[in-house]
């Protein structure tokens, strides 16, 4: 069976999403703004602006107005429990 297509949002946010679970966007870490991340992503900032709206809907991000967006959390594996990490040191 052949897989769909994803959506470019979806590919951004699961990009991201990718960057937080590494370690690269740690928790508390602000994300490019959404300007410098059409240009890093080679993305519409439309498609930005969904990507984030679906980092939040995932408990990952939170915005606020005229501060940023900042990661808060970490992707959850497939059966519920968080990702595990390899341990620093």
């Amino acid at each position: 069976m052949t897989e769909l297509p994803r959506y470019e949002y979806v590919k951004l946010a699961d990009a991201i999403a990718a960057d937080i679970a590494s370690g690269k966007l740690p928790q508390g870490a602000a994300l490019p703004g959404e300007r410098a991340m059409t240009d890093l992503y080679r993305v519409s900032i439309g498609t930005v602006r969904r990507a984030v709206v679906e980092l939040r809907k995932r408990g990952l991000v939170a915005t606020l107005p005229a501060k940023g967006t900042y990661v808060i959390g970490m992707p959850e594996a497939a059966d519920g429990a968080p990702e595990a990490t390899e341990p620093n040191g």
